[in-house]
């Protein structure tokens, strides 16, 4: 192909509006975690003695500084590492003595979103969203329904034949949002979803995940971004130094 590709329109952005209103969370807990401790070859305490619960439908967010254990913990819930002391339990399944083999079915189950994207970038948007379900084995024509339903909800439709790198950062999230809730998980963990965006894509992708809390799904949130926690006000779990020194219930706005 030869010459010049005219620019793509930009993306249009849905409406400033308040946030989704928080829903009651009912039912047993999804993530149960009792005294978890993560400690590396060196001897250092990514996390201690650290127990919460989280239940379907609830938004939390994850906070405090850098290097409090916020991406440890995340890492320990899809059963990217393993803890060194306690018991993890979630979807009903004991993280902590799952087999290797019984991990990729959970992870099915769980979506998740990087403050890097992990786009890839030599496939189109399209694709990178069919990827989670191509993986569970969903048939052509499911995965091509469900691919297009999901980028018409985050506004991407008209761009679903591009290239990731042929995306602003804010698009290129909203890519990752789609693919990690296209499978409809039970839990969507989210490692600082908002860390490159600025403040008004910021809104734009929260507002998309507290929507599927809204629709039952469970989510945890990592961010230092204290403004956006006070905007959403929602329970919020602080780290510091590997230790939970605060679980703070949601405020009215």
């Amino acid at each position: 192909m030869t010459g010049r590709v005219p620019p793509a329109p930009p993306s249009p952005r849905p409406p400033a509006s308040r946030p989704p209103v928080a829903r009651r969370p009912g039912g047993d807990p999804l993530i149960r975690l009792f005294h978890v401790s993560k400690t590396y070859e060196t001897g250092s305490f990514a996390l201690r003695d650290l127990s919460v619960e989280i239940r379907k439908g609830e938004l939390v967010f994850l906070t405090g500084p850098s290097g409090a254990g916020k991406t440890t913990l995340m890492k320990l819930l899809f059963a990217a590492e393993r803890p060194s002391e306690g018991q993890i339990l979630v979807l009903g399944r004991n993280v902590a003595r799952l087999g290797e083999r019984r991990i990729p079915a959970l992870r099915r189950r769980i979506g998740v979103v990087f403050q890097d994207f992990k786009l890839i970038p030599t496939r189109s948007v399209e694709d990178n969203v069919a990827l989670a379900l191509e993986v569970v084995g969903r048939p052509p024509r499911e995965v091509r329904s469900k691919v297009f339903a999901m980028l018409r909800r985050v506004g991407l439709q008209h761009r679903r034949h591009e290239l990731p790198p042929a995306l602003s950062g804010g698009e290129q999230q909203r890519v990752a949002l789609a693919r990690a809730l296209v499978n409809e998980p039970a839990i969507l963990l989210a490692d600082e979803p908002t860390g490159n965006l600025d403040a008004d894509l910021t809104l734009e992708i929260m507002d998309l995940v507290a929507a599927a809390a809204a629709r039952g799904t469970t989510v945890l949130v990592a961010t230092h971004d204290q403004a956006l926690i006070r905007r959403y006000a929602r329970r919020t779990l602080r780290l510091e130094a590997g230790r939970l020194i605060e679980d703070a219930p949601g405020g009215a706005r």
